[in-house]
């Protein structure tokens, strides 16, 4: 008798918790169908005009237009994105406040921070990659070298005499100098910079000598002479400079890669993540935006699974920290 009042109660406990769930499931399911119902806000970890910020202006105009609701970004630059980052890991996970970052931000930071305000893996939900690449290592347009070859033999022979910027220490722009300088013996001195765009811009200025940077802001710059591209730290060479070699073309391997990405604060619902998901996909196969990334030199576009972009993070982890180990950058 024990026995059958004890099976009766666990299958009214185990009927009452499928309820319960399916109740649950069912009003996610009905906020994710809703969704959005107001504007979302996109945090952007740099300065305005830099490449994420462009990149990133581009896609919420489309996201906007598609989901029929505003997708306002939120610049908030400084310390390697990491101000923003941690910003967008403490939002209400919603669906309402998003991280459109790029690489450096969530795969390098871990590494070279003994501190970090944010784990790159336990306060997002990863949502799409936006594209992959390299940098364009720079030169002034008065520096007196038109090639890799060139550039180390000058600096060589400069020890301590030649600068060059990036968008923050710890930067892929950073660590690419590094792997460079490291690899053939050069002592340049770093400036940090809250963004790209400003580091940039005082390149072309000629308060710099040299900068790796973003492909989207700086080959039309490089197209009308303003600046010099010596190589290009991607896997192959762009359509749009196609006499400028890779980095490892030019005597100098590096492998690791940059991408842009949009994640979600932790426990965001996974139908909102869904949602979010087949959106961007949908994005990057629209005429006009891949035109337009495509003029931005922005060709390689992969179309995802949120757990397929989870997966590229977990390995750029492990890749960036073994860079990072080589070349011996610790921050605080």
């Amino acid at each position: 008798m024990r026995t059958t009042r004890l099976q009766r109660r666990l299958r009214m406990l185990a009927l009452g918790a499928l309820a319960t769930w399916g109740a649950t499931a069912a009003h996610a399911q009905g906020s994710a169908d809703a969704y959005p119902d107001k504007p979302v806000t996109l945090i952007v970890p740099t300065a305005a005009a830099g490449g994420t910020d462009t990149i990133s202006r581009l896609i919420a105009d489309a996201l906007s237009k598609r989901l029929k609701q505003p997708f306002i970004i939120d610049n908030r630059p400084g310390a390697n994105g990491i101000l923003g980052t941690e910003l967008a890991a403490r939002g209400t996970p919603d669906g309402y406040k998003l991280l459109f970052t790029y690489a450096a931000a969530m795969v390098v930071n871990p590494s070279l921070y003994r501190k970090l305000p944010y784990d790159p893996v336990k306060d997002f939900a990863p949502v799409a990659q936006i594209g992959r690449g390299g940098n364009l290592l720079l030169v002034r347009q008065d520096l007196p070298v038109k090639t890799l070859k060139e550039f180390v033999a000058y600096a060589k022979a400069r020890p301590d005499k030649l600068n060059y910027c990036s968008w923050g220490n710890g930067s892929g722009g950073h660590l690419a100098m590094e792997s460079l300088k490291k690899q053939a013996g050069l002592a340049m001195t770093h400036v940090p910079y809250k963004g790209s765009g400003p580091c940039v811009q005082d390149l072309m200025g000629g308060q710099v000598d040299a900068a790796f940077a973003d492909m989207s802001s700086t080959v039309e710059l490089v197209r009308a002479g303003r600046l010099k591209a010596l190589a290009n730290s991607g896997p192959s060479r762009i359509p749009m400079l196609p006499d400028v070699p890779t980095m490892t073309e030019a005597g100098y391997p590096f492998t690791n890669y940059s991408w842009y990405g949009v994640l979600a604060p932790a426990k965001t619902p996974p139908a909102i993540v869904k949602k979010l998901n087949v959106a961007l996909n949908q994005v990057l196969k629209d005429p006009a935006v891949v035109q337009r990334l495509r003029e931005l030199n922005f060709t390689d576009l992969p179309q995802n699974t949120p757990e397929q972009f989870g997966a590229t993070m977990q390995k750029d982890l492990h890749d960036w920290s073994v860079l990072v180990k080589d070349i011996g950058l610790t921050l605080e």
